[in-house]
């Protein structure tokens, strides 16, 4: 599953100076957050986390093996170094969750805030989402896609959004049984590379 940039008319507030990352909530979610010990049950339920440091080299591991699920490996170009300072940096742009299954992480959401100036409020949008093959039907991404929903409802936000690829349709139907729906009368632009120097550089 993956989420394509493009928000439609909003803008990022990562630029606003203001650190999001102390109100994230608990560190961890799932059926088994609050239980005394371990249990077998528990031992495969979805876990959700906030990301760390140490989670670096994890998550550019997954977005590379998102690229690959794409067929763009050649356009996965973040380093390490890159991840680390948009996540953890002293101005972070961006932010993440693990889901992790028996301790180990099995999947990833990456996220920032844009803002609507016809809601008047943040929102987030979701720019990867991704479960590792091994792991999938497991709860994963609905536990991933659920977080991200309990932080727009804790903090106000009205919106969640994401993009995926036309000929995604497992995650397309994955997508709208959860009650989202496409946004056919909007198409995305972008500008890169060389059309965007050449913008750029006012020639």
């Amino acid at each position: 599953m993956r989420s394509r940039r493009g928000s439609h008319g909003w803008r990022t507030a990562s630029q606003a100076g203001t650190d999001h990352r102390a109100d994230l909530g608990p560190s961890t979610r799932g059926p088994c957050a609050s239980t005394r010990g371990p249990s077998r049950a528990c031992e495969t339920a979805p876990m959700i986390r906030t990301a760390t440091p140490d989670d670096i080299p994890v998550i550019h591991a997954m977005v590379r093996e998102l690229a690959e699920y794409e067929k763009a490996p050649d356009e996965a170009k973040a380093s390490r170094q890159q991840l680390h300072e948009a996540l953890f940096g002293e101005r972070p742009a961006a932010f993440a969750h693990l889901a992790e299954e028996a301790g180990e992480p099995v999947g990833f959401a990456l996220w920032f805030l844009n803002f609507s100036t016809w809601r008047g409020v943040h929102g987030i949008y979701l720019e990867d989402l991704y479960v590792r093959p091994g792991a999938r039907g497991g709860g994963h991404g609905k536990a991933l896609l659920t977080e991200l929903a309990r932080i727009c409802v804790e903090r106000g936000y009205e919106r969640l959004e994401w993009s995926v690829l036309n000929w995604n349709r497992p995650s397309i139907e994955f997508y709208e049984a959860l009650g989202a729906r496409p946004q056919d009368e909007w198409t995305a632009y972008r500008l890169t590379d060389g059309a965007l120097r050449e913008l750029g550089s006012g020639d």
